[in-house]
């Protein structure tokens, strides 16, 4: 059978394939469509598995809010290129309202519950995707809260999502806002572990600049030392980015409380391959 570019064409903006591998697909299946895109998908999957120990640190956080519930999700790939892909996009801001919808209990829940759009697993439409896109895609982290919620994404690095106990939106955009420019860890003082007040008093006491102070006045120094810290890590605590004279707990007295939030930065936490690119053409040149 003769296989025209147009079949190809069609093959490639179903797929995603590249020119040969669709042309190849075809050839094989005797110009069936269905069955060329399914041999290119077991291909795609295939290599794809071959791609799970690449580093993944770029991606996007996205979230998505319906009735109450809310979601924030991370899902990394390997490059930028990628991330700003509108079909990487379409998926995982997809995946968050999937997750709202579903509300897995974890990631293994997450990943056999079958997706309305794309009528897969999700664990297979990853695996799509990683056909598709050419990159290791993995679904880091998620979380749902719910309640009186508000979220904020700033350019899919950095993700906030916020329960209250009253649906005040403009104050609580403001408050997530603040939440991703200044970064707490704790809504109030009550959250910190005993655990982190301990390591910080070590870390302060054992500094130099208090090596010949008394142990009385040192153990004083130190402890305004961690009241500063801890309070620089309670959202409650914090000047407001906006009127830095107000705390957030004045800026919300009798309005309403903060339950909970969420504060993901993409990728924190993992280590980025450091590319050396000379070297790298140094290497393909040599073999």
């Amino acid at each position: 059978m003769v296989i025209s570019a147009s079949m190809v064409k069609e093959l490639r903006d179903k797929t995603g394939a590249g020119f040969m591998n669709a042309k190849n697909a075809l050839e094989q299946t005797n110009g069936d469509m269905e069955k060329a895109m399914e041999l290119l998908r077991q291909k795609g999957i295939a290599s794809a598995e071959k791609k799970q120990n690449r580093i993944a640190a770029e991606g996007l956080v996205a979230s998505y809010i319906e009735n109450g519930v809310g979601a924030i999700v991370e899902v990394n790939c390997e490059t930028d290129f990628v991330a700003k892909n509108e079909d990487f996009k379409s998926f995982v801001n997809g995946l968050a309202k999937h997750i709202v919808e579903t509300k897995p209990k974890d990631m293994d829940a997450l990943n056999s519950s079958v997706c309305k759009k794309c009528n897969m697993k999700i664990e297979d439409a990853v695996k799509d995707k990683i056909a598709t896109i050419g990159e290791k895609i993995s679904i880091r982290r998620y979380k749902i809260l719910e309640g009186n919620l508000s979220t904020y994404v700033h350019n899919g690095k950095i993700g906030v999502l916020i329960s209250a106990s009253a649906d005040d939106q403009a104050l609580l955009k403001d408050i997530a806002l603040h939440i991703a420019s200044s970064a707490p860890e704790f809504v109030s003082r009550k959250e910190i572990p005993q655990s982190v007040i301990e390591e910080e008093t070590r870390i302060e006491m054992g500094k130099e600049d208090l090596a010949k102070k008394p142990d009385n006045i040192k153990a004083k120094i130190v402890e305004g030392r961690v009241n500063k810290l801890m309070s620089q890590r309670c959202l409650l605590e914090q000047p407001f980015v906006k009127e830095p004279d107000k705390t957030i707990e004045q800026l919300i007295n009798g309005k309403l409380t903060i339950n909970s939030f969420v504060r993901w930065t993409l990728g924190e936490g993992i280590e980025k391959r450091q590319d050396n690119f000379a070297e790298e053409v140094m290497s393909q040149m040599v073999h």
